[in-house]
């Protein structure tokens, strides 16, 4: 039976509705906390109501743009699941940020610091043959045979073991999940074998997760309350910026991580900090092509381009080749000293490209338009020169950055398929393979249209986000269907325009 679909206009709250609703006690979800409430007869704007034992939700008034595990795309346009009927969904949406912050610990703290990391990951290793061995990898069951000997054998606190047996756990399930999507290759491989047939071995100084009974903030003195095995360690100096403590004073929760990276001592922080007020009705959308060559290029012609990092990257691995053929104890010291050197500058590139696109488009009222790249590197062949060029290609970590700067300030995001964006002309719609003329170079066989190449390209991403935007599509990164196969490969949902519905769920007209 076909959904019930409303006017597309900020609808007046019909009056049957009302004489249902009016007077039922309702259970809302605020924040953070359920209380029972009663729906008037004049809903307020941006309230989402259903009947006790009901699964059919309505978004009565001002956009809103996703639910606990709903369909909601824009208000009134199409009814869908909430959270299963149980209570309406009045809530803000949080976006998740890490901040990081470094430790100033002093030689005896730091010595203690470094005890309390060996002691959980030798645990954890521990734990991990258990596991492997009972082929048990849920958390509860795996705690009964671990958590007693863990506590006794290696001194640690309640928390402290609860915290090692989660992190193996969540260490199987990711490796699960990796074999599942065949990022560790195909089932029967060789390398699929060497990662399924051993336990998860962890590294003496990886990051262990800290919860506020183990942790407790100073924020105004600049000093953190840690656990250690040697007992609770007070007074631990840190440093962070005045954007970073205001972030952690009116936004931490949750876990922190203690991470060890080059002998400096970490705090990772996670922060929840409210969504910006999501602007469901832009006017238009900036169209972003990736690229190697070109990082990013704008629909308004903006080119971005990746001389420098491309320079960097390229001298950066003639020395590290250099100085493995040396090998000798100064290169091996000068090789520990600039690893990650290539990466940091990658990551604060990303950032500030992602900061002026987002920031582009929310003063001009309109969307991002990104490319779906997932799969890429397993679709393209290359050849062994220009591997490493693409490999080494973050544009990964682009689009992450681009779209959680924009679910801090509201901006919408559409993922479309790329397939043929580089040779379709954004005049005539002409496609062929000769409009490519060069890497930069576009010019229509069919109408004569010359361009940028990379701009030509960004013009028809735009073109395809409107396109799925105006069908329904709802601002989130696309998930990679499950394959049945169990290979690498994805089922394509291609729309009239040719673009991959942004959201898997949501499929409207799609051929």
């Amino acid at each position: 039976m076909p959904q019930p679909q409303l006017p597309l206009s900020p609808p007046t709250p019909d009056p049957y509705l009302r004489s249902r609703l009016a007077g039922t006690p309702l259970r809302v979800l605020d924040g953070a906390r359920v209380r029972e409430t009663v729906v008037p007869l004049v809903l307020p704007a941006g309230t989402m109501t259903a009947r006790p034992r009901s699964r059919r939700v309505l978004c009565t008034a001002v956009p809103v743009r996703r639910t606990h595990g709903g369909a909601f795309t824009r208000w009134g346009e199409r009814w869908g699941t909430c959270c299963g009927g149980s209570y309406g969904c009045v809530r803000s949406v949080i976006v998740k940020l890490v901040v990081q912050v470094k430790l100033l610990p002093t030689p005896l703290q730091a010595a203690a610091l470094e005890a309390t990391l060996h002691a959980c990951n030798e645990a954890a290793d521990w734990v991990s043959e258990v596991a492997f061995a009972r082929a048990e990898f849920k958390n509860f069951a795996l705690r009964q045979h671990t958590y007693e000997q863990i506590k006794t054998q290696w001194n640690l606190g309640a928390q402290a073991a609860q915290h090692v047996i989660k992190k193996t756990c969540d260490a199987y399930a990711t490796l699960k999940a990796n074999l599942r999507a065949g990022r560790l290759g195909r089932p029967g491989s060789q390398r699929y074998r060497r990662a399924a047939g051993k336990p998860v071995v962890f590294r003496p100084s990886g990051a262990q997760p800290y919860d506020d009974r183990m942790l407790s903030w100073q924020i105004a003195d600049r000093t953190v309350s840690i656990w250690t095995t040697g007992g609770r360690m007070k007074s631990v100096a840190f440093t962070a910026s005045p954007g970073q403590l205001a972030t952690l004073a009116l936004y931490r929760k949750g876990e922190s991580d203690l991470v060890e990276r080059d002998g400096m001592w970490f705090l990772l922080a996670t922060c929840e900090i409210p969504e910006a007020e999501p602007n469901a009705e832009p006017v238009d959308f900036l169209g972003v092509d990736l690229g190697i060559v070109n990082i990013a290029t704008t629909s308004d012609g903006e080119i971005l381009a990746g001389r420098e990092l491309n320079r960097i990257r390229v001298r950066e691995r003639g020395l590290r080749t250099k100085l493995r053929k040396k090998n000798t104890p100064s290169a091996k010291r000068r090789l520990k000293k600039r690893r990650r050197k290539e990466a940091r500058r990658a990551k604060d590139i990303n950032h500030k490209i992602a900061k002026h696109v987002v920031a582009e488009a929310e003063r001009t009222g309109r969307g991002v338009a990104l490319e779906n790249l997932m799969g890429i590197r397993e679709r393209v062949r290359l050849r062994k020169p220009q591997r490493a060029t693409l490999h080494s290609w973050s544009f990964h970590q682009l689009g992450e950055f681009i779209a959680y700067k924009a679910r801090k300030a509201g901006v919408p995001v559409v993922y479309v398929d790329p397939a043929y964006t580089s040779r379709t002309c954004a005049e005539c719609g002409h496609i062929d393979k000769a409009n490519r003329v060069s890497q930069a170079r576009f010019v229509c066989r069919s109408c004569g249209f010359v361009d940028h190449a990379d701009r030509n390209g960004s013009r028809n991403i735009r073109a395809r986000a409107w396109a799925l935007w105006r069908r329904g599509a709802s601002s989130t990164a696309p998930a990679p269907p499950p394959d049945p196969k169990g290979g690498t490969g994805r089922k394509r949902h291609v729309t009239t325009s040719d673009a991959r519905c942004a959201s898997p769920g949501f499929r409207p007209r799609c051929s």
